[in-house]
């Protein structure tokens, strides 16, 4: 058995098995960074990587960003080649192909080529998928956002300078939102909600984003849904509300959530929370024996939080998930490594960064500065700050998760972001509208 390559940086050895087949099961963030950490230990066991998309793993974030943006196309590049993946670091691909059921008793997973693919370890790291309205999938124009193609979909219609309606205020619903303006189109943005991303960041924050997209000259109407699609010849040309009135459109973005795509772990032994997210322990390890899972299907138990059980949509959630769900999936002998890290993300709206750190679930929400751009937020759990947001303040937020790790007190973290607002530290000059 090899050494881990952490011991000569002195750290504790740890052993792992090379015997064991290792299959991952996910061709986005975390299923890379999973093959990456367990051949960065020296590992030289059986290692596969079933994924959905005819791509290797790519990164998603820019999808709803840069690539939309006005100008020359920024071509979505895998972070590794097939060949890449397969010689460097020796594993076996298998793209194009989904899992359509587990045998946990034999091992052995169906994949939807007819194929059956054995294993000694399991790691499901399969993502999310957008979630959708009905009709939605009959009308040309009318699009999700989770996928390189989906992308592709969204930038031809900008391009051609589409009247846009998003539905869903969201992150990734804004940040489309943001690139459609930037190119002088006429972009609405309609919610169910009566202030959007209150269940998220909360209310006081849902507020200020409000007043984001109006200041930007976007139309924002609330309280109202989809009541259908108005088309011709297959075609969008409106969205119809459930008010009764139309709003003219070329293209409509979906953005309403997104559920853990694990629906063929549905009949199998793999305990599974309402939402379909996988429960799992702060080890990453799921209910079955032999089985781990990372980002966005797992439920993780997060200790600074209380125990809280979480399951977290972003990039470095996903990243630090895959990594050490990873190596423990091919421990032979030593303790499991259990996640250190707490949420993060960052959005970017109008020439605004949004960053936020931490929790807000069960908290109080107190805003220091002047309640917009500049401002911080702070969440508040008895005596102790548990989560962060701030808008153009990028040299704040790092700080501030110091200090949620730390378990860090509410007063401290009160005086100091209320020094850092008065002072001016912290600001962050805008991107680029």
């Amino acid at each position: 058995m090899p050494r881990s390559r952490s011991a000569a940086r002195g750290l504790t050895v740890t052993e792992f098995d090379d015997e064991r087949n290792l299959v991952v099961v996910g061709g986005g963030l975390a299923g890379l960074r999973a093959i990456e950490a367990v051949r960065g230990t020296g590992w030289r066991g059986s290692l596969t990587l079933v994924g959905a998309e005819d791509h290797p793993p790519y990164d998603r974030p820019p999808l709803s960003k840069s690539f939309l943006a006005e100008g020359p196309l920024d071509q979505v590049t895998p972070f590794r080649s097939t060949v890449q993946l397969r010689e460097e670091l020796g594993t076996d691909v298998i793209l194009g192909t989904r899992v359509e059921g587990v045998d946990t008793d034999r091992r052995s997973l169906q994949l939807s080529d007819g194929r059956r693919l054995a294993y000694d370890s399991l790691l499901v790291a399969t993502g999310s998928n957008a979630r959708k309205l009905d009709g939605q999938d009959s009308v040309s124009g009318v699009v999700g956002l989770r996928t390189d193609r989906d992308a592709a979909e969204v930038r031809r219609h900008l391009d051609q300078g589409a009247r846009v309606v998003i539905v869903g205020a969201g992150f990734v619903g804004s940040e489309v939102a943001s690139a459609a303006l930037q190119r002088g189109l006429h972009v609405t943005i309609i919610d169910s909600e009566p202030v959007p991303l209150t269940r998220s960041v909360g209310r006081q924050v849902g507020e200020m984003c409000v007043d984001l997209h109006r200041a930007a000259g976007v139309e924002l109407r609330t309280e109202v849904g989809v009541a259908s699609f108005a088309s011709r010849g297959g075609r969008l040309t409106g969205v119809v509300l459930t008010d009764g009135s139309e709003l003219p459109a070329d293209l409509a973005v979906v953005g309403i959530g997104a559920t853990p795509a694990t629906h063929w772990l549905t009949n199998s032994d793999v305990a599974l929370e309402a939402d379909g997210g996988i429960v799992c322990g702060d080890d990453l390890a799921t209910s079955v024996p032999g089985i781990w899972a990372a980002g966005d299907v797992a439920h993780v138990p997060y200790e600074v939080f209380g125990g809280d059980l979480l399951r977290v949509e972003h990039w470095t959630n996903a990243a630090e998930q895959g990594a050490i769900a990873g190596r423990n999936a091919i421990r032979g002998e030593g303790d499991p490594e259990k996640i250190s890290g707490i949420p993060y993300f960052w959005s970017n709206w109008y020439g605004h960064r949004l960053q936020f750190v931490g929790t807000s679930l069960r908290t109080e929400e107190v805003v220091i500065g002047p309640g917009g751009p500049g401002s911080v937020v702070l969440y508040r759990r008895g005596d102790r700050i548990v989560g962060a947001l701030t808008i153009d303040r990028g040299g704040d937020i790092m700080k501030l998760r110091r200090r949620i790790v730390a378990r860090g007190s509410w007063d401290e973290a009160v005086e100091f972001a209320t020094a850092r607002v008065e002072d001016g530290s912290g600001t962050k000059q805008t991107l680029p509208a």
